[in-house]
């Protein structure tokens, strides 16, 4: 795993992801980092600078809907392993892979923060499309099923990032959605913060580890 100790991501992304894009073929290359880490931000920078060549396909799509949740009795926990559909996201990765010129799109689910659901078919991935971003927070796991992600990704990268800075923007984002600063606070320590740990223990199986911020 090589680490770089560096603030300017962008220069550092470009690089590498211009190396990916001149292998010629579809790629996938994971984004993985504990929550409020700034994963969709890195996505969506690499969007910009590189347009039609990527593709963000977010493992979010992949939350079970709340009621399934209320079911399961896993709404407390939700963002937790057990609280996405696994297999269907190791699924799609498979079909992603395999899509060839002249496939149909492959449809992926998107989840919505305004509604705190996913919805299905939101995403488009072309077979034109080079490269596709995959960003989520358990991307190296190595429970079953997840512990497929990396067979089915070229590289997969890990954004460290120092801890007060990723409790501000969950604080933040929590409260923008409709939490109390206490309920977030107690969301952050009870189900976020337990998640970030059981990550980083994987952050060791990372093709590259940046630390950001």
């Amino acid at each position: 795993m090589t680490i770089h100790h560096n603030l300017d991501m962008p220069e550092i992304c470009h690089q590498r992801i211009t190396q990916l894009l001149s292998s010629g073929r579809r790629t996938i290359l994971g984004l993985v980092a504990p929550p409020g880490a700034g994963k969709s931000t890195l996505a969506q920078a690499l969007l910009t600078r590189f347009g039609d060549a990527v593709q963000v396909v977010p493992m979010d799509g992949f939350h079970l809907a709340n009621s399934e949740l209320e079911r399961l009795g896993r709404r407390a926990r939700k963002g937790a392993p057990d609280t996405f559909d696994a297999a269907g996201f190791v699924s799609l990765l498979a079909r992603i892979q395999a899509q060839q010129p002249g496939d149909a799109a492959v449809y992926a689910p998107e989840f919505r923060r305004e509604i705190d659901e996913a919805v299905a078919g939101a995403i488009a991935v072309q077979h034109s499309t080079p490269l596709i971003v995959v960003e989520g927070n358990y991307l190296l796991l190595d429970d079953a099923p997840w512990s497929q992600v990396r067979g089915l990704s070229d590289e997969i990268w890990y954004l460290d990032v120092p801890a007060d800075v990723r409790h501000a923007r969950l604080l933040a984002r929590h409260i923008q959605f409709g939490r109390t600063r206490e309920a977030a606070l107690a969301w952050i320590a009870h189900t976020d913060e337990p998640n970030a740990v059981r990550i980083a223990q994987a952050r060791h199986h990372a093709d590259l580890c940046v630390a950001w911020g």
